[in-house]
């Protein structure tokens, strides 16, 4: 497996930002309203993925790795977690996209862009925290290959 590239957070949120908003094209009028905090829970995953980073960074620095298989799976929680932060940042970014300009017009664009605002902001989180999990994981020989020259103290 290799670690994520840009262009790979790139194609699901804009995979995202295009379904996303097909979706409220066709069907906006027939959907509920957007609870305020459904974005809250992409925040409350990217504290456990940062806290499990730091976690993960120590031990890697300090060679008190157990497993190895601990540290894949990390990377791998780290890589699905960016993609999917990624794609639902594209979501909700297509859901602000179509209700802000609608505020003037429609009662519930304006009661679900709080929403929208707060899912954008958490997806966006997750992908942070996951790419930083994802650095912690890297080996220090990992890093000294991707910056040749750079001493690490």
């Amino acid at each position: 497996m290799h670690f994520t590239r840009p262009r790979d957070l790139v194609v699901a949120g804009l995979l995202g930002l295009v379904l996303g908003y097909l979706l409220f094209l066709v069907s906006y009028g027939s959907l509920p309203q957007l609870p305020a905090l459904a974005g809250v829970t992409f925040a409350v995953l990217a504290v456990i993925e940062a806290v499990l980073a730091f976690v993960v960074r120590a031990r890697v620095r300090a060679g008190r790795l157990r497993s190895a298989i601990g540290v894949a799976r990390s990377v791998a929680l780290a890589k699905a977690s960016s993609l999917a932060g990624a794609f639902m940042a594209g979501a909700w970014l297509a859901a602000f996209a179509y209700v802000f300009p609608r505020r003037d017009e429609l009662v519930a664009a304006v009661a679900d862009t709080p929403a929208t605002v707060i899912g954008v902001g958490s997806s966006v989180l997750l992908v942070a925290a996951a790419l930083w999990l994802e650095h912690c994981c890297r080996t220090p020989s990992d890093s000294d290959r991707e910056h040749p020259g750079r001493t690490t103290g």
